[in-house]
């Protein structure tokens, strides 16, 4: 996903410090969940009012958000909880905006840029894995796509690690805990419906992303 923050003011905060994102705002009173308004929210906590509908496009562009919106629907369908689905999807939105702003503004060592760059390199891989489990026949794994997603929790965790609070650390972990369990990804990719739809809006969405160079 394409990540900037240009504030001045926002180095300055960020410098030295550790990054604290309070909850979002529970606006969801129907079963639409726009992510776009989370990103939003999000960056309103980190930056105050410099934050506009620009820099959410910023961070979260069109195709990522439907990949994000894909990604809450089909673990409502899974978890049959609606709030757990929507504390997921939130806590990734809360993970990649804060990535983001400490990436643009240089807050970023060269050891954990190195970090930083396996990162995005591993979830590169998971994407283009993702893809060709879907597009191949028999070739699913859920093993390599666990493995894979344990692999980025390891290395974000890394990446991170002196600038985000235990909290966020914690966000981290229930997104990968989610993500990477067995038994989701094998429903997701099981041949019944509503999965067999959810998987294929989520890999066309992220073959763009591919296409387009954002993962």
């Amino acid at each position: 996903m394409p990540l900037m923050c240009d504030s001045v003011k926002c180095c300055e905060e960020f410098a030295g410090s550790r990054i604290k994102v309070r909850g979002l705002r529970k606006t969801e009173t129907m079963d639409v969940f726009n992510t776009k308004s989370l990103a939003m929210q999000a960056q309103k906590k980190l930056l105050g009012k410099m934050a506009s509908k620009s820099m959410v496009n910023i961070f979260i562009d069109d195709t990522s958000s439907e990949v994000l919106d894909e990604l809450y629907y089909v673990t409502k369908e899974y978890t049959r909880n609606k709030k757990e689905a929507q504390k997921v999807i939130k806590n990734l939105i809360k993970v990649v905006v804060k990535l983001g702003v400490l990436y643009r503004n240089n807050q970023f060592n060269a050891d954990e840029l190195v970090l930083v760059d396996k990162f995005r390199k591993k979830v590169h891989q998971l994407a283009m894995t993702a893809v060709s489990f879907h597009q191949i026949d028999f070739t699913f794994d859920r093993r390599v796509l666990a493995n894979i997603l344990n692999e980025c929790r390891e290395l974000l965790h890394q990446a991170i690690k002196r600038h985000l609070t235990s909290k966020s650390h914690g966000r981290i972990d229930h997104i990968f805990n989610h993500f990477a369990d067995c038994e989701f990804l094998a429903t997701l990719y099981g041949p019944t419906e509503p999965y067999r739809a959810h998987v294929q809006k989520l890999c066309e969405g992220v073959n763009k992303m591919l296409e387009d160079g954002n993962i």
